[in-house]
């Protein structure tokens, strides 16, 4: 019998498992900002902050994880524009940058930005998904925030639903298809959750 269990953070003999975990889910929204995968595998492997994150473990194996970010920091957060250049070169390194500022977003006060949320193929289908989105949505409440914010992107309906059955309001939503060629989708909602009877 599988044991099962839901935690924040994880140790760094994790990082490869996460970083094949994000390619698998985010690597063809990175694809243009660096286009070859084990470049995008190798910077992410030493971007993460473990902290910044909730991990479901199945027999000590990382099955899924949900990031976060927060003014303090974030899963990612060691994502430089120096460690680009190191890795990439100075061309292929300015190029990766300018691109993911486009994809960044700004973290309001009071308010935690999901950073993506990664379920391993063979687990899909269990409820991690939506066990990971319960974690971030509670550590959000027991820490002060006063909504959670998320964005998906046009193409990925099953998401979306499973936002909107957490609770999550759809309140934006961007369309901007001269730049697909660029960021590999043409389109994205924000969507917020917004705690109840908040007196803090």
């Amino acid at each position: 019998m599988e044991h099962t269990k839901i935690e924040r953070g994880w140790d760094l003999s994790h990082v490869g498992k996460v970083a094949e975990l994000y390619e698998m889910a985010f690597g063809a929204k990175f694809a243009t900002a660096i286009n070859c995968q084990q470049s995008r595998v190798l910077i992410l492997a030493k971007s993460f902050v473990p902290s910044f994150s909730y991990v479901v473990m199945v027999d000590d194996k990382i099955a899924g994880i949900a990031g976060f970010h927060t003014n303090e920091g974030s899963l990612t957060g060691g994502l430089s524009f120096a460690g680009l250049i190191e890795l990439l070169g100075v061309v292929k390194g300015v190029k990766a940058a300018l691109i993911f500022g486009l994809l960044e977003r700004q973290v309001k006060e009071h308010e935690l930005l999901m950073d993506g949320i990664a379920v391993d193929e063979q687990f899909r289908g269990s409820g991690y998904g939506s066990q990971l989105l319960d974690a971030i949505i509670e550590h959000a409440k027991n820490n002060g925030y006063k909504s959670v914010r998320l964005d998906v992107i046009d193409s990925n309906t099953r998401a979306k639903k499973l936002y909107e059955s957490k609770g999550f309001v759809a309140t934006q939503t961007e369309y901007f298809p001269y730049l697909k060629w660029l960021l590999g989708f043409s389109g994205s909602t924000t969507m917020v959750y917004h705690f109840e009877n908040d007196e803090r």
